[in-house]
């Protein structure tokens, strides 16, 4: 701020410390004001990474038009209803919701009882009524599975693309070997491995481990799939990819939501 001759004001700055609580309960020093949560970005940070006040802003933000959409919905056709739903309340939901991997099972629960209120109110159906019906009739993967949806398609950008650096940079892809996994691209472990359990929650770990569980057929490499049906339009980013230049990208999206939806809905 010096450099660019920029002056500082307290009024409309945040300062947040994020860590353990073990961590932060050793810091005494009594000239730093500190907030326990911030908005970056329009998501809520709090210093513990719990994000409990994003969801409840999130859950109150949701209700709010979930409310409204079942207020004006007699007036609404089922296409129009459901694309108030998804554009309003659905893009909330999946807002940077690759940071709620690996919540607490009851705050995920919060986040899916949001979009099962939503469900309900665009087929019109009573609160009591059975959920999965609805979403399966809807076409809709549930939180979690979205979630994932979001992490693996993020991997799949880094991978075909090297980008962004920032991501690139905390995955590698393991060397091919004389194993059975060689045949396949595989995500290698980080140098060093935590013992946090939130560690887990990190883009590090939760990719590889995601991306390490989908079955061959998405990670097939590139020398492997000369059996695979060709398609007309190959990306130049492809061709430097560790993976298929047969997998495009709407290809493998197309089959990843499948997948993620027999998860959700087993057949």
């Amino acid at each position: 701020m010096t450099a660019n001759l920029l002056t500082l004001n307290s009024s409309k700055t945040e300062f947040l410390l994020i860590g353990l609580k073990q961590q932060l309960s050793k810091l005494h020093d009594s000239s730093l004001t500190t907030t326990h949560s911030a908005r970056n970005l329009g998501f809520i940070f709090d210093e513990h990474l719990t994000f409990s006040d994003k969801i409840s802003a999130l859950s109150k933000s949701c209700y709010y038009h979930i409310c409204e959409l079942r207020c004006i919905h007699p007036y609404l056709d089922f296409k129009t209803a459901s694309t108030i739903a998804t554009s309003i309340v659905h893009s909330k939901l999946d807002y940077c919701n690759s940071l709620y991997h690996n919540l607490p099972n009851y705050q995920l629960n919060w986040l899916q009882q949001i979009q099962n209120s939503l469900a309900r109110a665009i087929v019109k159906a009573p609160k009591s009524s059975h959920i999965t019906p609805i979403l399966r009739s809807l076409h809709w993967l549930k939180v979690n599975e979205r979630i994932e949806y979001k992490l693996l398609s993020l991997t799949y950008k880094v991978l075909t693309s090297s980008q962004p650096s920032y991501l690139n940079n905390l995955i590698s892809v393991q060397s091919p070997r004389s194993t059975r996994s060689s045949s396949v691209v595989t995500l290698s472990r980080p140098p060093t491995i935590s013992s946090l359990k939130i560690t887990d929650r990190s883009f590090r770990y939760a990719s590889l481990r995601l991306w390490n569980q989908l079955p061959d057929s998405f990670r097939r490499p590139r020398q492997s799939c000369l059996d695979s049906p060709p398609h007309a339009l190959v990306s130049s980013s492809l061709l430097s990819s560790p993976l298929s230049s047969s997998i495009t990208p709407s290809f493998f999206h197309s089959r990843l939501k499948t997948y993620l939806f027999n998860k959700s809905f087993p057949p």
